[in-house]
């Protein structure tokens, strides 16, 4: 009925509690830290390059003493801002050889992404810090944290400080062992975080509408 009035919204069913200072904090307390990561092209490597490789990856996993979560996201490449630029350039083009370069070079980019759609992948290691074990807890408060909302979960900053300080120093050890393996890895900040989970929940929405900067957020008290 249009005079009922939405009791939940989307934020009520996910396990995310906040996201501050560069850190997700989950709903049953536990802290995640995303780790942007870089791909190396394995199937052009040497052999040796490739064995090394993946002593370098056991040796890795061997020294990991909590979980840890590799995820790929595919998207579809969005490069309207880039032929804008492109079409801005060819307009502004002095030079007459070069404006008809970039006349080609646009039509040739445009008749491309017409045959299919680009796709882009970005890989992520997301590493958890669990100050205590959820195992002991049954089905009911596990169901009843669901309908709690985001707003009252809060954690205290001196607690925060602590368990934050923790999950630093895994994150440190991740980024060290993957660069054992020439990968290059960078921890997401606050502002990067929440552009990932809008454009992960909002695939179609972040596509035409894109997401202000955090400093620009108004939360309401």
């Amino acid at each position: 009925m249009a005079g009922n009035k939405i009791k939940y919204s989307t934020q009520s069913y996910l396990d995310i509690s906040e996201i501050r200072d560069d850190i997700i904090l989950m709903r049953d307390g536990t802290l995640r830290a995303v780790l942007l990561v870089s791909s190396i092209n394995f199937a052009l490597k040497s052999e040796d390059e490739q064995n090394a490789i993946v002593a370098a990856y056991v040796s890795f996993l061997n020294n990991i003493d909590h979980p840890l979560q590799i995820v790929i996201q595919s998207r579809e490449l969005n490069i309207d801002n880039y032929l804008a630029d492109l079409k801005k350039r060819h307009k502004e083009q002095m030079n007459e050889l070069l404006k008809i370069q970039t006349a080609e070079y646009i039509q040739y980019i445009s008749e491309l992404i017409s045959m299919g759609k680009i796709m882009s992948k970005r890989f992520y290691v997301i590493i958890p810090y669990n100050p205590i074990s959820d195992k002991q807890k049954n089905f009911f408060p596990r169901l009843f944290d669901v309908f709690k909302t985001a707003s009252l979960i809060k954690m205290k900053d001196d607690v925060f400080m602590r368990r934050k300080m923790q999950l630093s120093r895994r994150v440190d050890n991740i980024i060290a062992g993957l660069a054992s393996m020439s990968l290059n890895a960078v921890q997401l900040d606050t502002q990067s975080l929440i552009e990932l989970y809008y454009n992960t929940y909002n695939p179609k929405t972040a596509g035409n509408q894109k997401l202000v900067n955090v400093n620009e957020l108004r939360l309401a008290e």
